[in-house]
C-alpha cells in the first residue's frame, strides 16, 4: 500500500508544483505582491514536511507545549517567567543542532528528532504583543500551515486576541485546527471540565464542526508523569491522523485546498472585476445611444428649422413673382411708361430699384423671424445633450473600490480615468472654442469674438443664429443681385418674359442654396458637437479595450487552475 501511494504521491506532487507556479503567475500578473509572495512560499514548501503552527496568547504555555510534545528532555523553546517568544521560530528536523536567524521576526531551528523528519513546528509569538508582525505570520505561514494548533491558558481559555485570530484564519483560510487548554495541572477537574465544554461550544458555533479539545500540562510531561499529563492523547491523535505515511498525501491535500481558496479568492476578485467590467461597457453604451438619440432630435430640429426658412421664403418670393408678373405685363408696362413721362420715380428703373430692396427688406425680416423662433429650440436641444453626458459621467456606477483586497490597482487607475474623463468635460463644456470655429464651419470664417460673450455651451444658440444668419444673407444678397442685373435690362416688353423666367430661376437657384447652405452647415454642426463630446472618452475606451484582453487571459487563467486542482485533488489517495 505504501509503495502505491508514494507512486501516486510522485506523480501528482510535480503537477501541483506547475498548478502553484500557474498560480503564482497569475498573481504576477494581477499585480497581487503579498498574495504572489504568499504562493511562492506555498510552492517552496511543497517538498517540506507536514507543518504545525502554534499560536495563542503570550503566556498561554506555546513555547512548553512545544518542548513537551516533542519530548527530547531538552528546551528547544525558551521558557522563562517573562515572554520569551518575540520572534517566529520554525522548528525543523536538521542531522545536528543549529539555529538560523532569518530576519528579525524568524528563525529556524533545526534538531535530529526523528518526528521532525515528518512534521515541522512553527511557534509563534503570543497573539495579544505581535499586532504588528501578523501580517508575518500570515503570509509566510498560516496559508501553507497544515494543522494550526491553538494554545489556551486552561484557567482562561475565553482571551480575545486569540479568539480573534482564530476567527481571521479559520474565515480567511479554513485551515484545520485543533486546541489545546495548556497548564491544566493549576485547575480542579470540574472547573477544568467546564473550560473544555466551553472552548468545544465556541468553536462549533464559529464553524468548526467537530473540533478536537485536549488539556494538557507540559509541565507534568516534562516531570515524567506522561500518563496523567493528557499528552498521550495529543500524540494519538497525531499519530493516528498525520504521521505514518500519511503526512506527504496530507500536506499534498492541503496544498491542493490552498491553492484552491487562493485561486477561488483570485476568482471571486475577477467576479467583481468582470461586474465592473459590464457595467462601464453598459455605461459607454448608454453614452453612445444618449448621443445618438440627441443628435437625431437635433437633427430632426434642424429639419424643421430649413422647412420653417423655406416656407417663408416661398410666400415672400411668390408674392414678389406675382408682383413682378403684373409689372412686366404689357398694361403694366405702358401704364409705368405713361406715368414716367411725368414723373421719373415712377419709371421703370426706379421701380425695379424699390422691388429690389423691397424684397431684400422682406427676405430679412421673414428669414429672421424664423431663425429667431427656431434656433433657440435647436441649441436647446444641443445644450440638453452636452449636459445630460456630464451628468451621465458623474453618476456612473462604481463597483470596484480602491481598497479592494486584490485589484485596488486597477480600482485607482479606473478611477483616476473617471476623474481625468469628469475634469476633461467640465473643461470642455466650459470652453467656446469647442463648440465654434473653423472645423466646425469648413469655408466660412471665425465668428465675431465680440459675438461670444457667454462660454462653452451658453454661446451656442449665438453661434447658430450667426451661421444661419450669414449664410441666409450670402444667399439673398446673390438673388437681389441677380435681379437687379436683370432689372437693368427692361427697355421693352419683348425682354419681359426671359425677365420673369430669369427671376423665377433665381428664386429657384437661391431656395436650393439657402435650404442646402443651412442646412448642411447645422447638419455638420451637429455631428461635430458630437464627434467632439465622444473624443473626450477615447482614454475610457481605451482602458475598457485593455480591461477586455486582461480580463479575458485572467479568467482563463483562472478557469484552467481550478479545473487541474480537481483533477489532482480526485487522483490523491484517500485516506
Amino acid at each position: 500500500m505504501k509503495a502505491i501511494f508514494d507512486q501516486k504521491l510522485r506523480q501528482v506532487r510535480p503537477r501541483i508544483d506547475e498548478i502553484v507556479k500557474d498560480l503564482h503567475d497569475l498573481t504576477v500578473e494581477i499585480k497581487a505582491e503579498e498574495i504572489s509572495q504568499m504562493v511562492s512560499d506555498l510552492r517552496n514548501r511543497i517538498n517540506e514536511p507536514y507543518m504545525f503552527v502554534i499560536a495563542g496568547e503570550v503566556k498561554a504555555g506555546k513555547s512548553s507545549f512545544v518542548n513537551a510534545l516533542l519530548s527530547t528532555g531538552k528546551e528547544i523553546c525558551k521558557v522563562a517567567p517573562q515572554p520569551m517568544t518575540d520572534t517566529i521560530q520554525q522548528i525543523i528536523y536538521g542531522e545536528t543542532e543549529e539555529v538560523v536567524v532569518v530576519n528579525s521576526y524568524l528563525k529556524k531551528i533545526y534538531q535530529p528528532i526523528e518526528i521532525l523528519k515528518e512534521i515541522a513546528i512553527v511557534d509563534t509569538p503570543g497573539t495579544n504583543t505581535i499586532a504588528e508582525h501578523h501580517q508575518e505570520v500570515t503570509e509566510r505561514f498560516v496559508p501553507a500551515s497544515d494543522l494550526i494548533v491553538f494554545v489556551f491558558e486552561a484557567k482562561n481559555p475565553y482571551r480575545q486576541s486569540a479568539w480573534d485570530f482564530f476567527k481571521f484564519i479559520n474565515k480567511e483560510w479554513r485551515k484545520k485546527v485543533i486546541f489545546v487548554l495548556q497548564q491544566k495541572d493549576l485547575m480542579n477537574d470540574e472547573d477544568l471540565a467546564v473550560n473544555i465544554k466551553g472552548v468545544h461550544d465556541y468553536a462549533i458555533k464559529n464553524g468548526i464542526a467537530e473540533p478536537k479539545v485536549f488539556a494538557v500540562s507540559a509541565k507534568m510531561e516534562l516531570d515524567g508523569y506522561e500518563t496523567n499529563s493528557g499528552f498521550i492523547h495529543v500524540k494519538d491523535y497525531i499519530r493516528e491522523n498525520i504521521t505514518g505515511g500519511k503526512a506527504p498525501i496530507l500536506k499534498l491535500q492541503n496544498n491542493i485546498d490552498t491553492t484552491r481558496n487562493i485561486n477561488e479568492r483570485i476568482g471571486n476578485a475577477l467576479v467583481d472585476r468582470t461586474k465592473q467590467y459590464d457595467l462601464d461597457v453598459e455605461f459607454r453604451e448608454d453614452i453612445r445611444e444618449t448621443l445618438a438619440h440627441h443628435e437625431k432630435t437635433s437633427q430632426n430640429q434642424v429639419d424643421i428649422l430649413v422647412e420653417n426658412l423655406l416656407a417663408g421664403y416661398d410666400r415672400i418670393t411668390r408674392t414678389k413673382e406675382q408682383e413682378l408678373e403684373a409689372e412686366l405685363s404689357l398694361f403694366g408696362l405702358v401704364k409705368r411708361s405713361f406715368s414716367s413721362i411725368f414723373n421719373k420715380k415712377t419709371s421703370i428703373k426706379a421701380w425695379s430699384e424699390a422691388f429690389s430692396k423691397d424684397l431684400e427688406r422682406d427676405l430679412q425680416k421673414e428669414l429672421q423671424a424664423k431663425l429667431q423662433s427656431s434656433v433657440g429650440d435647436l441649441a436647446d436641444s444641443i445644450q440638453q445633450m452636452a449636459k445630460i453626458i456630464d451628468l451621465k459621467i458623474q453618476n456612473s456606477q462604481t463597483v470596484l473600490k480602491n481598497n479592494h483586497e486584490i485589484f485596488s490597482d486597477i480600482a485607482e487607475r479606473r478611477s483616476n480615468v473617471l476623474k481625468d474623463l469628469q475634469d476633461a468635460f467640465t473643461k470642455f463644456l466650459s470652453r467656446t472654442e469647442n463648440f465654434a470655429g473653423r472645423e466646425l464651419f469648413p469655408g466660412s470664417e471665425a465668428l465675431s469674438p465680440n459675438l461670444l460673450t457667454g462660454s462653452g455651451i451658453a454661446v451656442i444658440g449665438t453661434i447658430l443664429m450667426t451661421v444661419t444668419n450669414t449664410a441666409v444673407l450670402d444667399v439673398t444678397g446673390g438673388i437681389l443681385t441677380a435681379a437687379g442685373i436683370l432689372f437693368a435690362g427692361v427697355s421693352t416688353t419683348s425682354k419681359r418674359r426671359k425677365i420673369v423666367n430669369d427671376f423665377k430661376k433665381e428664386i429657384t437657384d437661391g431656395r436650393a442654396q439657402i435650404s442646402d447652405e443651412v442646412y448642411d452647415k447645422l447638419k455638420t454642426y451637429v455631428a461635430n458637437i458630437r464627434e467632439k463630446l465622444e473624443a473626450n472618452f477615447r482614454e475610457f475606451d481605451n482602458l475598457l479595450d485593455s480591461e477586455k484582453t486582461q480580463l479575458d487571459k485572467l479568467n482563463s487563467m483562472h478557469e484552467s487552475i481550478e479545473k487541474r486542482l480537481e483533477e489532482c485533488k480526485t487522483e490523491l489517495p484517500v485516506l
